[in-house]
């Protein structure tokens, strides 16, 4: 008997972790900051292949952006300028954020990660099946979260 009571209370108790936990976590996001609604419409903008519909959810400055192609930017700019060279050569996207996204708070910064679905036709109209893995880190500017950094990578079967 002793030993089933104890049991029980040892369970209660993991149970009770567990949730304080997940509550701790949601405490610690800030009102606004970062989740998978801002994901999925960072993503619907890049869908447009236009990236002045993206240009607000990206930091200024010197921030490093790694993409597929090329390998590395080192400024918003400088990512806009290239990824638009690469984009043109495409005539419609649809890029949705797969159910694994994740978000996690880190003091001053957010951090996420999701892989993306992509579909996107070129201007000859051949069809592009693409998933993706994005990693993306938030900070807040302004009053405003922007990426500061952010990893894409295309996942290759």
């Amino acid at each position: 008997m002793r030993y089933r009571l104890f049991t029980l209370i040892l369970c209660l108790m993991a149970v009770s972790a567990v949730c304080q936990t997940k509550e701790a976590k949601k405490k610690m996001m800030a009102p606004g900051a970062p989740d998978r609604a801002l994901m999925e419409k960072i993503w619907a903008g890049w869908s447009t292949l236009n990236t002045d519909n993206v240009a607000g959810f990206y930091a200024k400055g010197p921030h490093t952006f790694y993409d597929i192609a090329p390998l590395k930017y080192a400024s918003w700019d400088e990512y806009s300028v290239g990824v638009k060279k690469e984009l043109s050569d495409y005539k419609t996207a649809a890029c949705t954020v797969n159910d694994d996204s994740q978000i996690h708070p880190a003091g001053e910064t957010v951090w996420g990660s999701a892989t993306i679905k992509c579909d996107m036709t070129h201007n000859s109209g051949k069809r592009e099946l693409s998933q993706f893995r994005w990693t993306v880190i938030w900070q807040k500017e302004g009053g405003q979260w922007l990426i500061v950094h952010e990893h894409v990578s295309q996942a290759i079967d």
